[in-house]
This record gives structure tokens, sequence and C-alpha cells, in this order.
């Protein structure tokens, strides 16, 4: 059978869209939430911004006049408020069209602002847990206005009645869910009772739930910065216990949030541990006392990982899901204002707590370090007091600068380690800079003392603190220094014997990263002469400096391989000092090296061996 051809459409005809409703119901109400128990929020949200908006045509009602009433028995949850309610056209215009929300309504648009949720998508939440939503609303805008019933499915299709005001004698919403087998993990009545304390216990208006066995008030407190308090102390230790409550630690310290422009107030607690860099942890955010996310690190500064907040703002907007914040000006501004709040509290325990200070910075001070990279009055505030790995230990910058007037740093932590015990020895004070910022704050230290000289560290400072040895010795130390160099030349490495302490130390390995590159680039330029990649890396190829194994004389091991005559056991002993120092550095090794310290140990123990037999 021949199908018939479909006509042509006409040029500029406009189309409407074909919606498979069931399938765009369970795209919303399964991937736009992160969990099923995210139902009970929008249920919430949706009642607290019903009686907004009675309020907003009833000003003069007493406030806490009307409320919220959760109920659950394991066969239904159901939500009511005594909000503004929804008419027969309402019913059509705002539950049977995906996306619109009565909060968009002309006659309170100037107010949106008011209102917890924007979207209009909440209420198919609902489809996680239950195959209908029953809703029965009464307005409140018209005086004797009948009852209304709607009852949404799963597939997309719904019912509308209109029922006799008796239905409903109050004006108001109720939202009756029946749960699926499946979703009893979220239905229970402890379970709906502890969602409705975990989203709602900020909330504004007064919130009960019942079980059938009586009924109890969810948030029966306002917020704990919102109370008053005899004194300071009570109500810091109040704040404290709140802050351990919300985030399971006891708080090195409470800071208070207010920021009155977007209506934003809360708590930072100071983590009493160090947290490891980079690692940023979620904040509780509610909008209007609902909980809208507790893993919103977008409230604050990358820098500021060493606290934990709990806010309630009123000008922050969600996005569609109402998981987190929508980033725009408001909360740009929001970040940049908290962050001096942050500030202000560092510069409050640098000035009248020093105990407080102590303890912060030996908790947090990489994040103060980061901070202080960037803010001058952060950096002249603390940069003094803050701890650097150095020649004579962990300690701060002050104490180091009073012993040394130079202050040496060296560019990488393998360096450092390198270095750390020779220089030491020789008096010579060096921080490591191989931490991040800490290499960069370092240099900045004469902005704080200018009387602190800070440069940094060289190979040629180093050995220029080497004692030579005498000519006799180095005479004598020729015909194995020569040995050396040629086994070790493989690495572009100088061999020089010097006396330094510690004696116990029988060689150095003066290296750099940056010459390491500088050798690697200018022997793929040598293995690439003649093309284009060993063109351009012979453009950017310098004089690449040598590594230099410099040998202590004062070591009894060193004084043993300098005499020995015999050129391969020198080659051998040689390969394996270097070894040695290469393993000290703590760097990573090159397959080179590698093999070279497992050869050299097996062909030293086959000596050995040989010579006992």
């Amino acid at each position: 059978m021949t199908l018939p051809e479909t006509p042509p459409t006409p040029a500029g005809t406009d189309r409407t869209f074909q919606v498979d409703l069931r399938g765009l119901v369970d795209l919303l109400s399964h991937h736009l939430y992160s969990s099923p128990r995210v139902y009970l929020r929008e249920l919430l949200q949706n009642a607290v911004d019903a009686l907004t908006a009675r309020h907003t045509l009833e000003p003069d009602a007493p406030a806490g006049s009307f409320g919220i009433r959760l109920y659950a028995d394991g066969a239904q949850v159901r939500v009511e408020d005594d909000g503004v309610g929804l008419t027969e056209a309402d019913v059509h215009t705002f539950l049977a069209t995906i996306g619109r929300s009565s909060k968009r309504a002309e006659q309170i648009a100037e107010q949106r602002a008011d209102f917890i949720g924007q979207f209009g998508i909440g209420l198919l939440s609902c489809f996680l847990v239950a195959d209908e939503i029953h809703v029965l609303s009464r307005s409140v805008r018209t005086p004797d206005a009948p009852a209304v019933e709607w009852r949404g499915r799963g597939d997309g299709s719904y019912t509308v009645r209109v029922l006799p005001a008796t239905a409903r004698p109050r004006p108001g919403t109720t939202v009756t869910l029946t749960p699926r087998s499946d979703a009893g993990e979220w239905t229970r009545p402890g379970q709906v009772h502890s969602l409705a304390r975990h989203f709602g216990s900020l909330l504004r208006h007064p919130v009960t739930f019942d079980d059938g066995t009586g009924a109890a008030c969810v948030n029966p407190e306002p917020a704990p910065w919102a109370r008053t308090y005899p004194t300071p102390g009570a109500r810091s230790r109040a704040l404290a216990a709140y802050g351990k409550e919300a985030f399971g630690f006891e708080p090195l310290d409470t800071i208070e949030l207010d920021l009155p422009a977007v209506g934003l107030k809360g708590i930072a607690c100071v983590l009493p541990e160090t947290v490891p860099a980079g690692r940023r942890h979620g904040h509780r955010v509610h909008v209007k006392g609902m909980l809208l996310s507790e893993q919103a690190e977008e409230i604050l500064p990358e820098w500021a990982f060493f606290v934990r907040c709990v806010v309630d703002a009123e000008s922050l907007r969600p996005t569609a899901s109402r998981e987190s914040l929508y980033e725009d000006d408001t909360l740009a501004a929001v970040r940049d204002a908290l962050a001096e709040r942050l500030r202000a509290w560092i510069a409050r325990a640098a000035a009248s707590d020093p105990g407080l200070l102590h303890r912060f910075l030996q908790a947090h001070h990489l994040a103060v370090k980061s901070l202080a990279v960037h803010d001058d009055e952060i950096l002249r505030m603390l940069l003094p007091w803050l701890p650097f790995e150095t020649t004579d230990g962990h300690t701060t910058l002050d104490e180091f600068a009073r012993t040394h007037r130079t202050v040496l740093v060296t560019s990488s932590v393998e360096e450092f380690r390198q270095v750390a015990a020779i220089a030491s020895a020789a008096g010579l004070g060096v921080v490591n800079g191989g931490y991040t910022y800490d290499r960069e704050l370092v240099h900045r230290l004469p902005e704080i003392r200018p009387e602190a000289s800070v440069a940094d560290l060289d190979p040629a400072t180093l050995t220029a603190h080497l004692d030579p040895v005498d000519r006799e010795t180095e005479l004598a130390a020729a015909a194995y220094l020569a040995q050396a160099r040629d086994a070790l030349a493989v690495f572009d490495c100088d061999v020089a014997l010097r006396t330094f302490q510690p004696a116990s130390a029988p060689a150095l390995l003066v290296d750099s990263r940056e010459a390491r590159h500088e050798r690697t680039r200018s022997q793929l330029a040598r293995e690439q002469e003649g093309g284009l990649w060993g063109d351009i890396l012979g453009a950017l190829r310098q004089e690449a400096p040598r590594a230099q194994l410099i040998l202590n004389q004062l070591n009894p091991l060193v004084r043993t391989a300098v005499a020995i005559d015999e050129p391969e056991l020198a080659r051998t002993s040689a390969e394996a000092l270097y070894g040695q120092a290469a393993l000290l550095s703590r760097r990573p090794l090159r397959p080179a090296e590698s093999s070279l310290i497992n050869r050299s140990f097996l062909d030293l123990l086959a000596h050995a061996l040989r010579k006992d037999s």
C-alpha cells in the first residue's frame, strides 16, 4: 500500500512544538533534582510562598496567625497551608502549565523577590515519590470562593473539579500524596518529620508536624543569631553550639555575618584542624529561611576554605532546581562582602587575641598565605607571624629575620632539601620557597622589615661558603676526580673536592630543576638538529649550567675513595656517591639515575665479595 504524500508546508508557516508530557514530567522530576527527598522542600516552599502572597494581600494580619501543617501516617503525606489559595482559573493556568508560576502573576510581579521559588516546576518533584498529586485549594481573593480540586498524574494528564466551599472551609491549599511502594524511605512519618526539620528549621512561619499521635512544632525557635542572650559570652557559646550541631566539629571560633543590604545573617565556623590545600567545603545556605543547599561553595572565595558557613539571605536567587545559587552580580557582591568580614576577623584576632591567632595560624597558615599574596593589609599584619620551613626548623619569618640579616630562599622543595644541612652548618639562613606562595611571600619581607635582605639561593652562593682543600690534597685526588668526572659526564655533572660540615655528609649534589630542564632541552635540540623542531629548540637554547657533585674531604669514606687507584673501582665509587647524593635530594630520579644506583651497588657488592674470597 502506498502512503499518501504529506502536503508541503507553506513558507513562513508557524508550527507548535509537540511535547511528550510523560517524558517531560520524567525529565524534570527525575533529573532536575539530586534526591527524592527534595519533594518535601518543594511543598514547604510553595506553602511559604502562598503565605507570603497572603501577607501581601492582608498586611495587617497578626504575625504567626497563618502557618503550615504537615501530616504523615505511612499511607499518605499531606501539606496544608493558610496561604493565598487558588481559583479555578489559577489552577488551569499555573498547575497545568509546566514552567508557569503563580509568583509571576502581574499583580505581584513587583514583589517577586519576596518569594523563594520563581520557576513554577517545583510541584513536579512530587512525582519522585508518588504517581498522583492531589491539590485542594480555596482562594482568599474571592469572597465565598468555591474549593477547587486538581489531580495531576505522572503521565501528564490532569482533572479539575469545582467543589462546594465546605470542602475546604478556610482559604489555603492542601497537597496530598499517596506514596508509591518504592518511596517508603522518604515518606515514612519519622523521615517526613526529619526532612521538615532539615529544610524548614529556620522558616519564619510556624510549621507543625503530626503523625497521628499529636502535633509538634518543627521550628519552635528563630535562628540562633536572631535570638537575644543575657551576655556576649552566652551568645558566643550558643552560636558555637549551633555550629557544632550543623557541622559536627567544635569551631575554633565563630564569626557573625550580617549584610543588611541583602538581608543576610549567619555565622562562619572556623575549622579547628588543617584543611588540605584546595579542598573547598560546602556551606549551608538558606533563602528566606528555607534550606537551599548544604554544598554551596560559591558563597565564599576560594581562599576561605578554613571556615564553614550557615547563612540565611533574602536577596540571593536560587537556580531552577533550588539546590544552588544563581551566579549574578548580587552573589558576587555578597561573596566580596563576606570575604571582608573574614579579613576583619583575622585583623581583630591579630590585634587583640594572640592566643587565638596562634592557634588559627597553626592550622590554617596556607589559607592565610594565599590571602596575603593578594591582600597588602593582611600581608603587613600577618607575614611576620606566618610559619615557614627554614634551616632553623619551622619558625616565623620574624624570628628567622632576627637571626639572619640576609634571608636566602630556594625555588623548590628539592633544592632546599639538597642544601639544608650544609647551609645550616655554614651559618646560612635558607627558607624553603618551594611550597605554594612561600617564595613570593618571603621576597616581600623587606616591605615589613626594611632592614632584612632577601635573595634567591644559587649554587654559587652555597659553594662560596664551602672551604677549599689544600693544594697537596687536591693534587693527590686529581686522578680520582678525573675518573669521577668521566663516569658522571653522562649526567652533565662536574666533580669537586671541598671541606664542609657536617662531616657525616659524604657529598652534596648541587643542581636545580631549571638547569636540568635546560640540559634536557639542549639534548633534544642536538638529537633533532636540522629539523623544524630542532631549530625551535635551538633558538631557545641557553648555556646549560652543569650539575656539581661536591665531595666532602672531611668525610672518612670520601678520603678512602679519593685514594683508590683502580680505575673501575674509582668509577663505581663515584657513581655510588652521586646516587647517594641524588637520593638525599629527594627529587624524582631519572631512569638512568635509578639504573646507575642499582648498578653501582651491585658492582661494589661484587668487589667486596671478591676481596673477601
